[in-house]
């Protein structure tokens, strides 16, 4: 039965909710750069741009499905990481469709998701000026400052509820729970009575809002505690493992040495201080092979680094799969990702190394807390950890994982696809629709 709807203030703030905490607001400078220039005409022109290039170009791109979105199970993704973890349901289901809105980015899949017309978008941006009053006294100077967010946000929910009027999907698969045109789709889900659920695609925070499907297929206890501090969890919870690692599980890492190094860096690693652990690592550790792995989404130049490091082995995020990278690495360096997670999974030795100092995002995931990797405060303390590790690399370090993953060293390790769709399918033959 179709839910009650919020009204429009209420509604941008649960939109909006991540974006508007502390810890976001306390991202790196040049983090917040990447997506919400700190200069407030600079923000002006690129809310503008996205009016005029991507809306305005929405009106004139045509659309043109692949599937018959009509009835089907809605497999949501708004990136090529989301997609790697649902497109088995595509596969798994003859009713599954990927989609996406109109122009999301999905990388190296763009042209094979299916998507949703966000051409009507445009008639709700009247709003803009009264939703940002009303948010600016709930939320006070960050409405201002990230009045950016808060235009992109508007129309998304509206354009949605019109879509799942049009196409009356039988259920709506998410992969994301946060973000504002995922969560927009989820309210708009709730108001037309469309059932929701949600496969963790990655580790969770404390800082993501509470969980609000009707199923949520969690990767392990971890992420259900976590959630549960987040606020009340609505529906039901099924821990099913890690579908996307199912088909590396049975190639972990059995190097009894570290030989070989990954390191994965994203926007909120300072390029400074990555470039000096890296001179610093090479030069101290000139025995071992270091591979640098950018996040798809870091823009940065990297040419002075690879000028400075010929000796410097790269993976290109774009193209090379995360578990395929790890099973090149034997040990792995990072701050803040869930790679840690995937890279112990596969006996791969992993080591917390933060290369920015914000207080608010130290140990993000409590990896470093919990025991599931190591940490090093230093890039002496660091590299003595590599050396010991070269020196003898545990074979049993997957082990750590189990509070992460719910199949790990079950009779179902490396089926969790298998337990994802057994699960999903018997909610949605609970959940027939009425004829």
């Amino acid at each position: 039965m179709p839910g009650s709807e919020l009204p429009l203030i209420p509604r941008l703030r649960d939109i909006l909710q991540l974006r508007f905490t502390d810890i976001f607001a306390a991202l790196s400078p040049a983090a917040l750069a990447a997506i919400s220039p700190a200069n407030p005409l600079k923000r002006l022109a690129r809310v503008l741009g996205y009016a005029g290039l991507r809306l305005v170009g929405n009106i004139f791109q045509p659309i043109k499905n692949r599937d018959d979105l009509r009835g089907k199970v809605w497999l949501y993704v708004v990136s090529a990481n989301n997609y790697d973890a649902l497109a088995f349901l595509a596969e798994a289901r003859t009713d599954a469709v990927l989609v996406a809105g109109q122009a999301k980015h999905i990388g190296r899949y763009n042209a094979v998701v299916n998507r949703l017309s966000l051409r009507r978008k445009l008639l709700y941006y009247w709003r803009f000026p009264g939703a940002y009053l009303g948010l600016r006294r709930q939320v006070g100077g960050r409405a201002t400052r990230f009045f950016d967010f808060i235009f992109y946000a508007i129309g998304y929910y509206e354009v949605y509820r019109r879509a799942l009027r049009h196409y009356r999907p039988r259920a709506v698969v998410f992969s994301n729970d946060h973000n504002d045109d995922t969560r927009s789709l989820l309210l708009a889900c709730r108001a037309e009575g469309v059932p929701t659920a949600y496969v963790q695609h990655a580790s969770v925070s404390t800082n993501f809002p509470p969980l609000g499907f009707d199923l949520s297929l969690l990767e392990g206890q971890d992420a259900l505690d976590k959630y549960r501090q987040c606020g009340p969890i609505a529906g039901r919870v099924a821990l099913v493992g890690m579908p996307k690692a199912d088909a590396y599980l049975g190639r972990r890492n059995t190097a009894p040495a570290v030989r070989r190094v990954g390191l994965a860096c994203n926007i909120h690693d300072p390029l400074p201080a990555l470039t000096e652990t890296l001179v610093y690592l090479t030069r101290e550790l000139p025995e071992l092979t270091f591979t640098l792995r950018p996040h798809p989404s870091d823009g940065r130049d990297f040419g002075p680094l690879r000028q400075l490091l010929p000796g410097l082995q790269w993976s290109d995020a774009r193209q090379e799969n995360v578990f395929d990278f790890l099973l090149r690495q034997d040990a792995l360096v990072a701050a803040d990702t869930s790679t840690h997670l995937e890279a112990v999974m596969l006996n791969v030795a992993s080591l917390y190394f933060r290369f920015a100092a914000n207080p608010l995002t130290d140990d993000y995931y409590g990896y470093a807390t919990r025991g599931l990797v190591e940490r090093a405060d230093t890039p002496a303390e660091l590299a003595e950890a590599l050396r010991r590790y070269a020196h003898h690399k545990p074979v049993d370090l997957y082990q750590r994982a189990n509070y992460y993953n719910a199949t790990l060293g079950t009779p179902d390790e490396g089926h969790s696809r298998e337990r994802t769709a057994s699960v999903l399918n018997e909610w949605l033959n609970e959940n027939k629709p009425n004829n």
